[in-house]
């Protein structure tokens, strides 16, 4: 389904089926019919524990596509809110793969967001933590945003507008710590970490159990269940795997190696520009 907007309808289709047979039902079994009705219409009808109007997920050229498109069907279950890609500059944005999409929005038409979600990728993001543009506009928006939120190596983009500074946080596996030490935050191994209005995912995938985890913050644990219904939320991988902790040696040292040969150089390099700030 598009969201549980449609949910609605089928209660009220419900109710009348209800009413229908009345006449050949109890009053017992008619009132708990209505019971069952006004249960389900009150978790149609949840409002969030604040009011959520706009959600912008900011994406870049070499973004991670789920990392972006996760949350996003996720945070769309939401009722009554404008979702949207945001980018520096309107117009076509490449995931990491070439996938183009059309994006409506640019960073100079953007002022304000309820909930805004930095997504992951690697090269490309580390140079997104260069961009003095981009950085000041997300702290422009952090300043009145209810969630702040990234996903993977987002965390970087997040952490170096210095936002994350002393707050607990999580991100991609890959050197974690490091890049978190970078920019002043305290690693959590998590799949997710919540410090206050700021939420950071692990990797990718990670990024759909933070936005459960913000709907339910919102929205709590009835109208959570049914959008994981909705979306048939209920992973069966085929290996115990998929963390660093859970994953063969070998493979992770496989993986690691494979990272450090592009990302690496610029995460010494940036070490090194920090610490030569910091005796001046």
């Amino acid at each position: 389904m598009k969201s549980l907007q449609m949910l609605f309808f089928f209660c009220f289709v419900m109710l009348g089926s209800t009413l229908l047979s009345a006449q050949t039902t109890t009053a017992d079994s008619l009132a708990k019919a209505q019971k069952h009705h006004d249960e389900l219409m009150a978790i149609i009808m949840t409002q969030p524990k604040v009011p959520i109007k706009t959600i912008g997920i900011y994406v870049y050229d070499g973004y991670n596509t789920l990392d972006a498109i996760g949350p996003y069907q996720v945070l769309s279950e939401l009722m009554s809110v404008d979702i949207f890609f945001v980018a520096k500059e309107k117009g076509m944005v490449k995931n990491q793969r070439g996938l183009k999409v059309q994006v409506d929005k640019s960073i100079a038409d953007v002022k304000q967001l309820d909930i805004l979600v930095i997504p992951g990728g690697a090269i490309e993001t580390f140079m997104q933590t260069q961009d003095t543009a981009v950085l000041n506009w997300i702290r422009r928006i952090d300043k009145t945003s209810k969630y702040t939120t990234s996903v993977c190596t987002g965390g970087w983009i997040l952490g170096a507008t210095g936002l994350l500074k002393g707050k607990n946080a999580t991100t991609n596996w890959y050197r974690a710590e490091e890049f978190m030490q970078l920019y002043g935050a305290n690693f959590k191994p998590e799949r997710y970490v919540q410090d206050g209005k700021y939420w950071t995912s692990a990797g990718v995938t990670a990024g759909m159990d933070m936005a459960l985890g913000i709907m339910d913050d919102l929205m709590g644990k009835k109208y959570t269940q049914g959008v994981m219904l909705d979306l048939e939320y209920d992973p069966k991988p085929p290996y115990n795997a998929g963390s660093v902790k859970k994953t063969e040696p070998i493979v992770v040292d496989m993986m690691l190696q494979m990272y450090d040969m592009g990302l690496q150089p610029l995460l010494e390099k940036e070490k090194q520009k920090k610490a030569a700030s910091q005796k001046k």
